[in-house]
């Protein structure tokens, strides 16, 4: 008897894809209309060069990212014949987008007067970055090998607490009414598995309500969401059509400013490596598995198409995988945010959306992700090795209370940099505010709360030579200020935080020590008594 195999086509559209489009749209309007923001209000870029030059090459760089990972998706899903294949999401690297901004544009748009040097700055920065990544990605895979899950996951579990969730948790209670609803509204579906009538997705739900409420409110003479007609009008004024066009004399212009790029751009460039490595660890543990150099070839790829068509801000896989996997996202939703982000950055439309739509009413979107993303790291891992995932969530705590103070000093008028006279120090500590010790923990957070995310993994598990291993990695990292520094290169005599690194050196050399004894002396966890 002749068996016949036939091949299914993957659906390039389920319902399911409206959900996570609706979603992971909102994410990325949100990104975009904060970066918009940055170079309007703080950069004080001319009209004609975000709207006419820099917001479409951007679009142009993330069409071509979103498109490639439904591509990818969709070719898994072909190879394994399965139907639950999500893509990766990507777009603009948040992090990197207020790195840029406020460590690369604005001192050197300061110092010169003229805004244009600061964006031409920008586009070196990301040149850097781009080939960084496309060589890191042939190293990458290793890492992921040696490195275990709980490491990986718990060091974006931490990302997910600080610098998702905790900005659109406080947007909501500052505009409670709004926000708390909109939460409702998302909780009970995406958690509670209710449907609202007809299919209409949760996301676009809560937006519609947000809306409501907030033009409502103006009948009656109130602010609720911050919306209002002259805006909508203002608005206006910066709609046209605009492609993307080469900028390589600004690229290379940029290249005076070298030596103060080179500083942040390659540590900068290994934190996106780290990053990559967790998201793609993170969607595995949801059941897809992505090839990682070919993930960070793509984000350094279209990163240097976009840098030589003029934008700034690099493409990075972003973190939420398993959230929109869960919505019912696949292959389209990907893709439709590529065609989304076209729209939005050639025609001009950011400008009306930032009129229109209350951004409050997209923050729970946005906690709920990464109120997953920090679940999953628990969820998908040894249960023995949830203390070693809440070791590596407190460096980014820590990088989170520094932005946090860096913020308030400058509403101030004071550089937090400035600050570190031992006499400002100590009434700080005083006080119970330990900020150098917050910009030591904090600074390569990624980085850190993945090395001490692999020690306790490792001696939770009594492999104490792997331990000492990333001990010895995170004394070599500090060393030339990957880790806990803030600047590459050698310092005098002994690197640039010669004491944390001589201490993650004992560290190693204890735990190489406990590694050479017998088994037999070493106490397992579960016999430790419980006070």
């Amino acid at each position: 008897m002749n068996m016949v195999t036939t091949k299914t086509t993957p659906a390039l559209w389920t319902p399911g894809d409206w959900n996570a489009f609706f979603g992971f749209g909102t994410n990325i309007l949100v990104n975009m209309l904060v970066l918009t923001g940055l170079l309007r209000f703080v950069l004080k870029m001319p009209d004609a060069i975000v709207f006419g030059r820099i917001l479409p090459a951007m679009g142009l760089m993330m069409c071509l990212s979103t498109f490639y990972y439904a591509w990818l998706a969709y070719s898994l899903a072909k190879k394994t014949g399965r139907s639950d294949v999500c893509a990766l999401p990507s777009g603009i690297s948040v992090p990197h987008m207020f790195i840029v901004t406020f460590v690369i544009m604005l001192p050197i748009t300061i110092s010169t007067g003229d805004p244009i040097k600061g964006w031409e700055a920008g586009l070196v920065w990301v040149f850097f970055q781009s080939f960084i990544l496309m060589i890191g990605g042939f190293i990458a895979p290793v890492i992921r090998k040696i490195t275990p899950r709980a490491a990986l996951l718990g060091t974006l579990a931490g990302v997910s607490i600080a610098f998702i969730s905790m900005r659109p948790a406080l947007e909501m209670f500052m505009t409670p009414v709004i926000g708390l609803t909109c939460f409702a509204i998302i909780l009970v579906s995406w958690f509670g598995g209710y449907k609202y009538p007809k299919g209409i997705p949760a996301g676009l739900v809560a937006i519609g309500v947000g809306m409501v409420i907030a033009w409502g409110s103006t009948l009656f003479g109130l602010d609720i969401g911050g919306v209002n007609v002259a805006g909508v009008k203002a608005a206006f004024s910066n709609f046209g059509f605009s492609v993307p066009l080469p900028a390589f004399g600004h690229v290379f212009s940029g290249f005076e400013y070298l030596a103060v790029i080179l500083v942040t751009a390659i540590p900068y460039g290994i934190y996106d490596l780290v990053e990559a490595m967790d998201n793609v660890e993170s969607a595995e543990a949801a059941g897809d598995e992505y090839p990682t150099t070919r993930v960070l070839t793509a984000d350094g790829v279209v990163s240097l198409i976009g840098c030589l068509m003029g934008n700034p801000f690099i493409n990075a896989v972003y973190i939420g995988h398993p959230g929109w996997k869960a919505m019912g996202g696949r292959i389209g939703y990907s893709a439709a945010t590529g065609l989304m982000v076209i729209v939005l950055s050639w025609f001009g439309v950011i400008s009306l959306m930032l009129a229109i739509v209350p951004v409050v009413a997209i923050s729970p979107i946005l906690l709920y992700i990464g109120m997953l993303i920090c679940a999953q790291a628990f969820q998908t891992t040894p249960r023995e090795h949830a203390p070693a995932i809440a070791l590596a969530t407190t460096p980014h705590l820590a990088a989170w209370a520094t932005v946090l103070l860096s913020g308030a000093l400058g509403a101030a008028g004071m550089n937090f940099g400035a600050q570190h006279a031992p006499d400002f120090v100590g009434k700080m500590a005083q006080n119970g505010v330990l900020a150098h010790g917050l910009e030591l923990m904090g600074g390569g957070s990624i980085l850190v709360g993945l090395v001490l995310g692999a020690i306790g993994v490792f001696v939770i598990d009594k492999k104490f030579a792997n331990a000492a291993g990333f001990a010895l990695a995170g004394a070599v990292l500090t060393y030339f200020g990957f880790m806990h520094g803030e600047a590459i290169g050698i310092g005098k005599g002994f690197g640039v935080q010669p004491q944390i690194a001589l201490a993650y050196l004992i560290v190693s050399g204890f735990l190489f020590v406990l590694s050479r004894q017998p088994a037999t002396a070493r106490v397992p966890a579960a016999a430790v008594p419980a006070e």
